[in-house]
């Protein structure tokens, strides 16, 4: 006969109170059962146990945190959502309270745009898309002042240094547009004009594009200051913004074009940062390379590294090649050479944002590195940019002014701490790749193969644009 537990006849502590509270908590537990009701602990009937075996464990109390190894838990929610646990993450959409003031959700099936003007000179405003927030939460940001830009330039919200000059252009328009008034001649706004142009060029010292930019600007004001009023002069820069703007996306389309002979028919490719759409105001230079390359019928596997510490390898360009369909491969920075060993890879092509007049390139920090892997595999290592990035003004890379940014984007990659907080941090933005080290870099104009001063100073010789009116 297997024995049997019988149920003791209640205590006067019990009748009391405290046999209350263990009736409640066996009701409870009951309750919890998923599928079955709750019964009064006064109907709950006799509890058989075997011999020799143990008595029933107590309900687990829940607990938060991540559940251990073995068996999955098994959850009064899971037959009611079983896709739940199957779904994958997906960008968030962020609630109107949980935007800035100045943003605007971005439609899932616009294409991908880091730099846009809507409206006309009264009603005009810059549009960025935020880069910061990429890949979860998409989101344009609308600017409509000075300072606002100049601190999105910093803070990456707008980053690539083709996209950064379009950038600054449409800002000096932002400040001069309500400064000039009805009547006024065009010299009153030459003190507002220095003013934006010198809180722009420092925003980002290392990228040349910005400056480039922003001395169109101040040309065009000096050709006219003489013949336009305030009002004229200002529509004036905005033409030549939008003219900046336009050809970008026009050189981008020939970088691309020219770059794209110069990459494999079936192997893989390794870049570096971002250097697609949301870096200028096109296609891309080198991202647009293995675009049209791909488009053309190439069977390439991109290699795309992170790009620590700001992970925009992961975070932009994974993304736009996903969205273009081309087949990228995210890895760390520090696997790259291993890759190469391996015969992974054919072919390294990155951007740059300045180039000196001997042909040494400053790009995102990392980049140094993967030349010098590229040339003890004998890899081909192609630099792709437009004109607007070759600065003749300095010999060499040595002379390129190196920013260096906040500690805590290393101690605190996406605002989580990885390091001791009062660790001193190294944090170059950029790193300098010498022309020995260097392909060929594509161009607009063409293609300089083993680029040295004279063949710089081939390519860059006349002007590529006429100033507009």
């Amino acid at each position: 006969m297997k024995p049997t537990v019988r149920r003791r006849k209640p205590t006067a502590s019990a009748r009391n109170g405290r046999g209350a509270s263990s009736a409640g908590s066996a009701a409870r537990a009951q309750a919890g059962k998923p599928g079955k009701a709750a019964k009064p602990a006064s109907a709950a009937k006799p509890v058989r146990v075997a011999q020799g075996a143990k008595r029933p464990a107590k309900p687990a109390r829940k607990m938060a945190g991540p559940v251990k190894a073995g068996k999955p838990a098994k959850s009064s929610s899971a037959k009611s959502s079983p896709a739940r646990a199957k779904s994958a993450p997906v960008p968030l959409k962020p609630t109107a309270s949980a935007l800035p003031a100045d943003a605007l959700l971005v439609p899932a099936d616009r294409p991908l745009r880091g730099v846009e003007w809507r409206g006309g000179l009264e009603d005009g405003v810059l549009v960025l898309l935020d880069q910061t927030r990429l890949p979860n939460v998409v989101i344009d940001r609308q600017v409509r002042d000075l300072e606002t830009l100049r601190a999105h330039i910093i803070d990456l919200v707008v980053r690539g240094a083709p996209a950064i000059g379009i950038a600054g252009a449409y800002g000096v328009v932002l400040h001069l547009a309500p400064l000039a008034k009805s009547g006024s001649g065009a010299d009153s706004l030459e003190e507002p004009l220095r003013h934006a142009l010198d809180r722009l060029v420092t925003s980002r010292p290392t990228a040349v594009n910005l400056k480039w930019a922003l001395d169109r600007l101040r040309d065009c004001y000096e050709r006219h200051v003489g013949h336009l009023t305030a009002q004229e002069m200002v529509a004036r820069l905005l033409m030549e913004a939008k003219r900046i703007h336009r050809e970008d996306a026009q050189l981008c389309a020939r970088i691309a074009d020219n770059g794209a002979a110069l990459l494999p028919a079936d192997g893989g490719v390794l870049t570096h940062c971002n250097t697609g759409a949301l870096a200028t105001g096109g296609v891309g230079t080198a991202l647009g390379c293995i675009v049209y390359a791909a488009r053309a019928g190439k069977r390439i596997q991109v290699y795309a590294d992170e790009t620590r510490p700001l992970l925009q390898g992961s975070r932009l360009t994974a993304l736009e090649l996903q969205r273009a369909g081309v087949p990228v491969t995210l890895i760390c920075d520090s696997m790259a050479a291993h890759l190469m060993q391996r015969g992974r890879i054919q072919a390294v092509i990155v951007g740059a944002d300045r180039i000196t007049a001997n042909g040494d390139a400053a790009n995102k920090i990392g980049t140094y590195g993967v030349a010098v892997l590229a040339k003890h595999h004998g890899i081909p290592f192609y630099v792709a940019a437009p004109y607007s990035t070759f600065d003749l003004t300095l010999d060499s890379g040595m002379d390129i002014h190196i920013e260096e940014r906040k500690g805590d984007e290393v101690r605190r990659p996406q605002g989580t701490l990885f390091a001791p907080a009062d660790v001193p941090v190294a944090n170059p933005a950029f790193d300098v790749t010498p022309a020995e080290l260097i392909t060929a870099i594509i161009t607009e104009r063409g293609i300089i193969q083993r680029p040295n001063r004279d063949s710089v100073a081939r390519l860059m010789a006349g002007d590529a644009w006429q100033p507009a009116g």
